[in-house]
């Protein structure tokens, strides 16, 4: 196809420390891209300037005119006005009520998608990953916070204006931990990255973890994925129950998952999961079996994403390529 007549497709993740904007060409090929690191302090003017600038230097290393864009996917954290693209809310960012889909529109003068950044990953998964074709894909996806998404015939599932599947905050253990959403006992106040590297801080301090405080210390700062991997590697065997634990109650709330949707397919991603894939893989499949009913589970393929940081932006562009079509 003559590059000048063939429509080209932008997807955007900002999730996480960082901002991704890759260029795909109809066959989802990726044509450019550019990264940037988000900056929790800039103020959300500032932050959607720096979302305009880097689809810009996406553009420009792919060597493609806005003309030429059939539209614009991004993936964001916090509530969504999914609807009207608004973000609601996004803390770690410091933003609030931002209308991304106007923003963009106006700036490339094309359709801009917005979804929630793990719904974008999940959906990423399904139509060129760990979950290709299935009927129906539970997506969870632990870092600092555990996200989760699902997509079921084709469609992200969704609420009537937010996104859904919050699996971070079922209620594992009553009366337990406080969670950021400020209840007690969510999933993500015994399992996430944060919760993890809190508990592995507390191990290193009292000196059962010396290889992680060689590495690392106790500032929680430090006590990333790679490190906690590269701890269990070399013998912190402290650190490597925490990480089962943790597991563990990931395993328990899938299963409780599946009894309500029936997956087909499981994927587990997110830098914990892909630093240790083998012990996640392990502790969730087994602990899956102690909640999910067992015609169910025994139905169910539990895998690691393959995508990596590329699910995201995949999932993203090729969301806003299916929404676009669909309203032509």
């Amino acid at each position: 196809m003559n590059k000048n007549l063939e429509k080209f497709w932008v997807g955007f993740d900002l999730g996480g420390t960082k901002m991704l904007a890759t260029v795909f060409n109809q066959k989802f090929q990726c044509q450019g891209r550019s990264r940037k690191k988000t900056r929790g302090n800039e103020g959300a003017e500032a932050g959607v300037q720096r979302i305009i600038e880097t689809i810009r230097s996406a553009l420009e290393e792919a060597d493609v005119q806005a003309s030429q864009l059939g539209g614009i996917g991004i993936g964001c954290p916090g509530p969504l006005d999914l609807d009207n693209g608004i973000l609601m809310d996004a803390p770690n960012l410091g933003w609030s009520n931002v209308e991304l889909k106007r923003i963009l529109e106006t700036e490339f003068d094309c359709a801009a998608v917005i979804s929630n950044d793990v719904d974008a990953g999940v959906y990423g998964e399904y139509r060129f990953g760990a979950g290709k074709n299935a009927r129906c894909v539970f997506g969870v996806f632990p870092g600092t916070g555990i996200g989760g998404g699902c997509i079921y015939n084709g469609t992200i599932m969704r609420g009537q204006i937010h996104s859904c599947m919050e699996i971070g905050h079922i209620n594992v253990i009553p009366n337990g931990p406080r969670c950021g959403c400020g209840r007690n006992g969510c999933l993500e106040a015994v399992a996430s990255r944060m919760a993890i590297s809190a508990a592995a801080a507390q191990a290193a301090y009292r000196g059962d973890a010396p290889h992680l405080l060689k590495l690392a210390g106790t500032d929680l700062s430090n006590i990333r994925s790679g490190a906690l991997a590269e701890s269990v590697q070399q013998g912190d065997q402290e650190v490597e129950l925490i990480l089962r634990h943790a597991a563990r109650h990931i395993g328990l709330a899938i299963g409780s998952v599946i009894n309500l949707l029936a997956p087909d397919v499981i994927v587990l991603g997110g830098g914990l999961v892909e630093a240790l894939p083998n012990l996640f893989l392990e502790e969730i499949r087994d602990s899956a079996k102690e909640t999910g009913l067992d015609g169910l589970i025994h139905s169910v393929n539990v895998h690691t994403a393959k995508l990596g940081d590329d699910a995201a932006v995949m999932g993203a562009a090729s969301w806003a390529r299916e929404i676009v079509e669909q309203k032509n």
